[in-house]
C-alpha cells in the first residue's frame, strides 16, 4: 500500500503593540452593517465565529493549566474554513460542527462569502488601524491541486498558490521568510524543517498594530506587584490613568469589564475577575455574555492600573481539534478529495500568537486633557480604582466585522511562553 500523502496546515495569529493615542471613547452601535445589513454574510457569520472562539478558549484553558493564553480565533477559523472547500462527507460535517457552523441557518456559500467580506473589511487600506490578514498555499511542485479548489480559495480567501519543492533546503528559508515578512519580524524561523512528503502548507496570518484612543503617560508608569496567587507575586511595570472609560461591573459574575478602544474601529475588553472567581467568569465566557457586557458599558471616571506585558502562545491545533470532536480530517479516513486526486490528511496544525501591550510615551505628550468633575456632594461616590494586579482576561474585537481578533488570559505578565 502506498503511504498516504499529507497536508500540512499552519496558522499564525499575531497582535503587537497595544499602543496609544488621543482620547474619545465611543461605542458605535450605529454601524451601517448593523443598521441595514443584518443579512450580510459576515454579519450572519459573527455568532458562529464567537461560539467557536469561546469553545476553543475553554479547550485551551483546560490543557494549559496556570499559564498565559493568547491566540487568534479568527485566524484559526479562517484557515480551517478555507480547508473545508476541499473536504467532503463526514470530514466536512465534523469540521463544520467543530467550527460551530449551523448549516440550517447559514449555507456553505454564505459561510465562504462571510469570510470573503471579513478579509475585505480587515484589509481596507483606508482604516486608521494597521490590520492585515491573508492566506497562502505553498504547494509541492510535483502535485496539482484541483483547479476548482484553487479558484474558490483565490476567490473567497484571496489565497495565493506558490509552487514549492519541499525537498529543497531553500524552500524552508522561503517559507520562514514569508512568515517573518507577513508578521513584521515578530515570528522568525517558525519551521525547523519541512516534511518532504507534504503536499500543501496552508498559511493564514493576521497582524495588528493598534494605537489607543487615549494614551497612558509613561511618566505615571511605575513598578508594582502582580499577584500570581495568594503567596507569590512578580514585579511588573504598571501603567496608570485617571480618565473616563466605558466600564461595567458584573455583580452576577463578580468581575469588572473595562473597554479600552483603539483608533480605527477596533476595541479591547479587559476583564478583571474578583479574587477566586476566574473559573466562574471563564465558564460563562459565551457570546451572550460578551454581548451583554458590551450593551451594559457605561462611561465612568475611574482610576485604572494596567500592566505592560508581552506574552505569546503556541498551540498544537491538531490535539485541540481532536478533543473537540474533529478527528477524521487528521486520520487515514480523511476525505479531502476536493483538494486533489490523492489520499490526503492533515498531519500538522499549529498556531502561534504574540501580544505586546504598552504605553506610547512619545505620543503621550501630545494628549493633554483636563477632567472637570462635579464637586463632591453627600451622595458622591468616589471613582472606582480598578487595578489589574492579578490574572485577567482580554479580547480584541473588530467592530467592522464583530470579529474576535484575539483572545487571551494573562496569568503572569512577566512570563514569555512559546
Amino acid at each position: 500500500m502506498k503511504p498516504a500523502l499529507y497536508l500540512c496546515l499552519l496558522l499564525l495569529g499575531l497582535q503587537v503593540q497595544g499602543q496609544q493615542q488621543e482620547q474619545q471613547i465611543h461605542h458605535p452601535p450605529g454601524d451601517q452593517s448593523q443598521a441595514d445589513g443584518k443579512n450580510l454574510p459576515h454579519v450572519k457569520l459573527a455568532p458562529s465565529n464567537a461560539d467557536f472562539a469561546f469553545k476553543l478558549y475553554r479547550q485551551i484553558r483546560d490543557e494549559s493549566g496556570n499559564k498565559n493564553i493568547f491566540f487568534s480565533p479568527l485566524s484559526i477559523s479562517t484557515a480551517f474554513t478555507m480547508l473545508t472547500l476541499g473536504a467532503r462527507s463526514n470530514t466536512l460535517r465534523e469540521l463544520h460542527k467543530g467550527l460551530a457552523f449551523n448549516l440550517t441557518q447559514l449555507g456553505e456559500q454564505e459561510i465562504h462569502e462571510g469570510f470573503q467580506h471579513i478579509l475585505q473589511l480587515l484589509n481596507d487600506p483606508q482604516r486608521e488601524v494597521q490590520l492585515n490578514m491573508g492566506n497562502t498555499l505553498f504547494i509541492n511542485h510535483k502535485v496539482e491541486l484541483l483547479q476548482t479548489f484553487l479558484d474558490h480559495a483565490k476567490n473567497f480567501y484571496d489565497a495565493e498558490a506558490v509552487s514549492t519543492n519541499f525537498q529543497n533546503p531553500e524552500a524552508l528559508r522561503e517559507i520562514n521568510k514569508y512568515v517573518e515578512t507577513k508578521t513584521h519580524g515578530k515570528i522568525v524561523d517558525f519551521f525547523d524543517s519541512l516534511d518532504p512528503a507534504a503536499v500543501t502548507i496552508l498559511i493564514n496570518y493576521i497582524f495588528f498594530k493598534g494605537f489607543w484612543e487615549r494614551p497612558f503617560d509613561s511618566f505615571n508608569t511605575r513598578d508594582a506587584d502582580f499577584f500570581l496567587d495568594a503567596k507569590n507575586s512578580v514585579k511588573v511595570q504598571m501603567m496608570h490613568q485617571n480618565a473616563h472609560f466605558n466600564v461595567h461591573r458584573d455583580e452576577n459574575l463578580s468581575c469588572w469589564v473595562v473597554e479600552i478602544p483603539y483608533k480605527g474601529n477596533v476595541t479591547s475588553l479587559f476583564i478583571l475577575p474578583d479574587e477566586g472567581t476566574m473559573k466562574q467568569v471563564e465558564d460563562a465566557l459565551l457570546k451572550e455574555t460578551v454581548s451583554s457586557w458590551l450593551k451594559s458599558l457605561e462611561k465612568r471616571y475611574i482610576y485604572l492600573d494596567l500592566p505592560k506585558f508581552s506574552v505569546s502562545g503556541s498551540y498544537d491545533l491538531k490535539s485541540l481539534f481532536e478533543k473537540m470532536g474533529v478527528t477524521e480530517v487528521f486520520s487515514d479516513q480523511a476525505d479531502l478529495s476536493g483538494l486533489a486526486n490523492l489520499h490526503l490528511k492533515v498531519s500538522k496544525a499549529m498556531h502561534k500568537a504574540t501580544v505586546d501591550v504598552r504605553e506610547n510615551g512619545t505620543e503621550a505628550a501630545a494628549v493633554t486633557s483636563i477632567e472637570i468633575l462635579v464637586g463632591a456632594s453627600p451622595q458622591f461616590r468616589p471613582p472606582p480604582h480598578i487595578t489589574f494586579d492579578r490574572a485577567f482576561l482580554m479580547m480584541i474585537i473588530d467592530k467592522n466585522t464583530d470579529g474576535v481578533l484575539f483572545l487571551g488570559k494573562i496569568v503572569n505578565p512577566a512570563a514569555k511562553e512559546d
